[in-house]
């Protein structure tokens, strides 16, 4: 049985990467979105647990199990070298999970892999092909004041500030779907579609 093609999906906070995953969920794409499942194995996955505890310490939980998110995210943001030790505990655990992940979905044609990280992480070497979702960063920044009142325009330009920036990421990108309100962005999803059904 053929393995699918793996395409990454990534772009800035606000760029859109989610709704553009939503469309080509709606084709019948399967769709990996490494933010939420690295969120999932946080809690599920035993031995990241306990090297999260061992680096962040038992604060880095709630009583019931769940992730201190707030907790968690004033450590990286306030010391930038604690994110990239996070990020080197969670990435190999979530990079198990795909292959997992990939293996079922066996039969079609191409995957999808969503990751907010995608070229940081060196995860996009693994893929096929990857797609940038891009936006002004003016569009972005309003779209998550929009979608996230109680994020400050403060903590919104750290997380821009901690990601690749926008221009670098078009460097490594093969495909890029241009988000910025002028151009439709579904037929762009479309076309990519036609070619990742066309090139398998």
């Amino acid at each position: 049985m053929n393995k699918p093609l793996q395409v990454g999906v990534t772009g800035g906070i606000g760029s859109g990467k989610s709704l553009v995953c939503k469309v080509f969920s709606a084709l019948g794409v399967p769709v990996y979105d490494a933010d939420s499942r690295a969120k999932a194995i946080m809690t599920t996955d035993g031995i990241l647990v306990s090297q999260i505890k061992a680096e962040f310490g038992d604060l880095a939980y709630n009583t019931d199990g769940s992730l201190n998110r707030s907790y968690l995210s004033e450590q990286i943001f306030q010391y930038p070298h604690l994110r990239e030790r996070l990020n080197a505990l969670v990435h190999p655990r979530v990079a198990i999970d795909t292959e997992q992940w990939v293996n079922q979905q066996a039969g079609y044609r191409y995957v999808i892999r969503e990751a907010a990280l995608m070229y940081e992480s060196g995860s996009y070497k693994k893929l096929n092909a990857s797609i940038l979702v891009a936006a002004p960063e003016t569009l972005r920044m309003k779209r998550v004041r929009q979608r996230d009142p109680q994020r400050t325009e403060d903590a919104i330009r750290k997380i821009m500030e901690a990601q690749m920036p926008e221009e670098e990421m078009r460097k490594r990108a093969d495909f890029i779907i241009e988000n910025d309100e002028m151009q439709l962005v579904i037929p762009q999803i479309i076309q990519l579609h036609q070619h990742f059904i066309a090139h398998q």
